[in-house]
């Protein structure tokens, strides 16, 4: 089992996705990139795609998609909604149909805080339903293909906001406690990385290795269009004149730079034989001290919180997923 911690792979937080790709030969190989049309999944997309990949995008508004996607060539794009159960089977069986192996996931969509609570249909808090439910149902529909490949890699977009809280499991959809914009997706983020942690020691008999990451802040992705301008600029992500700040060092990155970790997890040959790990800035980050206080973000920015790896949460969380989900009583 690879430790949590920097293996020294070159790269930095100024990389992108381009530096991180090159020299990278997909020819012949499938990717599915969901959220592959805006924020970091963008160059994600464009990345595998210049590699040869083949890469197909699932989007909610395939129109939008198709626009945001316009000028990449070899691009599918096939309409699927994460926070809709009955989508995600569509989209899973149509890809399962043709009987092509998938070697790259990368469940790079998400939304960002809602300042107000909001639920889906069933009932479940909207972040962690499409943030973490979403991408669980949509990865183990693909097992199946992910398994024929030999070799594929599942990468699971997280954010240092997973230091805002772990899986709260007496109450995850809000019921019982007040509801926290930044605990409900701090909650959605710490799901991605357990969730890439339990996979990877589920599939790695299959050849299949999960990574997580933390891709940077990065404004311009449309998680953060819940933010009022005022807290954007509290939190020093935009200036006085409302212009993205961009300081790599800082962990504050262009989408380019933000997706230059997805690509590195998600082909770098570095990380062969390794898995379950939590990534930033192109390397394994390191585990953050259990005595470091959690709302500390600029500590977090930098390393993955003690709960977030936690191996007995991890299979929790497995088994609570298929519970919500009714694949299991």
């Amino acid at each position: 089992m690879t430790q949590q911690q920097p293996i020294g792979s070159g790269f930095g937080a100024s990389t992108t996705a381009n530096e991180v790709i090159h020299g990278i030969d997909l020819r012949g190989k499938v990717a599915i990139v969901t959220g592959g049309s805006s924020g970091i999944g963008l160059p994600t997309t464009r990345a595998l795609r210049s590699a040869g990949a083949r890469v197909i995008v699932p989007a909610r508004n395939y129109e939008k998609a198709a626009a945001a996607l316009q000028g990449i060539d070899g691009v599918e794009i096939e309409e699927m909604d994460l926070s809709d159960p009955t989508s995600i089977d569509a989209f899973a069986e149509r890809f399962l149909a043709t009987g092509q192996p998938l070697h790259i996931l990368v469940n790079s969509a998400g939304i960002g805080d809602t300042m107000t609570l909001r639920r889906d249909a069933r009932g479940y808090e909207l972040c962690f339903a499409t943030n973490h439910l979403g991408h669980f149902q949509l990865t183990m529909r693909l097992y199946p293909a992910l398994r024929q490949a030999k070799g594929a890699r599942v990468v699971a977009v997280s954010a240092w906001a997973h230091s805002r809280s772990p899986i709260v499991f007496e109450d995850i959809h809000f019921e019982h406690r007040d509801y926290r914009p930044g605990l409900a997706y701090g909650q959605s983020k710490t799901a991605n990385i357990l969730f890439a942690k339990a996979l990877d020691e589920r599939g790695m008999a299959d050849g299949l290795r999960a990574f997580s990451l933390h891709p940077g802040s990065i404004v311009d992705t449309g998680l953060s269009k819940h933010l009022s301008p005022e807290i954007l600029r509290s939190l020093g992500l935009i200036d006085e004149n409302g212009t993205p700040i961009i300081d790599p060092a800082r962990n504050m990155k262009t989408a380019e730079q933000g997706a230059a970790t997805s690509v590195w997890c998600a082909t770098s040959p570095q990380l062969d034989g390794m898995g379950g790990v939590y990534c930033q800035n192109c390397d394994i980050a390191p585990l953050v001290p259990a005595e470091v206080e959690t709302n500390q973000m600029g500590s977090f920015a930098r390393g993955v919180a003690q709960h977030a790896i936690d191996k007995q949460s991890a299979g929790r969380l497995w088994k609570v997923s298929e519970q919500l989900l009714g694949w299991q009583e």
